[in-house]
Parts: structure tokens; sequence; C-alpha cells
């Protein structure tokens, strides 16, 4: 597994990093994360206020400062959840190698769609995030998967498995922090790094150890 850099220490040294870029590639991200909002904006008009759905935004400009921060070759990158696309495509245009798995299939095709015009590599895989068989076992007894919804596993549309990534992406709703960090001890590659985006917008970097 690549070697991965250390994580970036400070909000001024993030936002230098999102000035380094080139200006057309900036210009390509900001683009994105304004038609990731847009459409946030409408599917909540559209769907949210209908009924439950568990897509919620991340802080798109906050993802993209801790991505630049971990950038270096050869990196495989994984979003639990992927929604519209939006973090596994400015994913793959900082150079990551990245998929997203989503259960939505409509959300599925809207990222499709957008990586297309975006012209990104990134892949989508409809389906659950939980590989096949996995149970949450935690010690409290407590196994519910709250907003964690079950189907095919998408390791299979993938056909990679959860310990090929090195960065995992993920923004749980609360209570289902303990089932990723979980997953990812179980299933994840030694080295590898989940990131999850709490709900004040930080995003903590936890390193697999002693796997793979």
């Amino acid at each position: 597994m690549p070697t991965l850099p250390p994580r970036s220490a400070t909000e001024d040294d993030d936002a230098a990093g999102v000035r380094a870029l080139d200006p057309a590639l900036r210009g390509r991200l900001n683009s994105l994360i304004d038609e990731g909002r847009d459409f946030w904006n409408q599917f909540d008009i559209d769907v949210r206020q209908r009924e439950f759905h568990p897509f919620v935004p991340a802080n798109y400009d906050r993802v993209l400062r801790t991505l630049i921060g971990l950038r270096a070759p050869g990196l495989h990158f994984l979003e639990w959840g992927s929604a519209t696309g939006v973090i596994t495509i400015m994913a793959d245009l900082l150079g990551f190698d990245a998929c997203g798995i989503e259960l939505d299939p409509q959300l599925v095709e809207t990222a499709r769609e957008l990586a297309r015009r975006y012209d990104s590599g990134a892949r989508f895989a409809t389906g659950s995030f939980l590989p096949a068989g996995y149970e949450f076992r935690p010690r409290d007894g407590d196994g519910r998967l709250g907003t964690i919804g079950r189907g095919p596993s998408g390791y299979l549309e993938l056909k990679q498995p959860l310990e090929d990534f090195d960065l995992v992406f993920g923004y749980p709703w609360g209570g289902e922090e303990p089932l990723m960090r979980d997953l990812m001890s179980r299933y994840g590659g030694a080295g590898a790094r989940l990131l999850i985006h709490g709900p004040t917008d930080e995003i903590a970097i936890h390193t697999l150890r002693g796997r793979g």
C-alpha cells in the first residue's frame, strides 16, 4: 500500500493548499461544489421535505481541503454513501483513484452523469458499503444500523474489496461512527485511513493498524 503523507496541521495550511492548485483545476472544483449545493437545495425541496432520506451533503470545502493535504501518487479513495458523487469526483480530479458506493440507484445515476460532465474517471457502484456477511456486534449488544441500509454489496460491482482502499470517507448520522470504525478494523487494509466527517464539519482521520 502506498505511503500516505502526514495530515495538514492547520486550517491555514489547508487553505494554502487550495490556493496552490492549478487555477483551471481550482475552477473545476469550485464549479463542481456549486453544482453539488444547487442539487442538494432542489433535492431537499423535492424529496426530503416530503419523506425522510438519509442524504445530507458534507461540507464540500472542508473535505476538499482535507483531501488536498492527503494527496500522494497511487492512492485509492472510497466514499461510503456517495450520493450525488461530488466528493468522489473531487477526489478523482485531485488525482486519487476514486470510487463511491451508494444504495440509492437514482443518486448513482446522478453521480455518473455529473462525472461524465466533469470528464472524471470516478466509478460508482449501486449497493451497500457493508461487505457481504458483515454483522455489527458492538459490546453493548445494540447492533442496529441506523440509516445505513442493506442491499447487495457494492464491492462486488467495483470488483475491489474494502482492503484495497487507502482512504475511506464517511459522513455518519449520530451513532453510526462506531459501525464505520468497526467495519474498517475488520475489513480495511493496514495503514488505511478512515476519514469521518463530524456534525460540526470537523474531519477526524483514523489510521488503521495491525491488519493486511
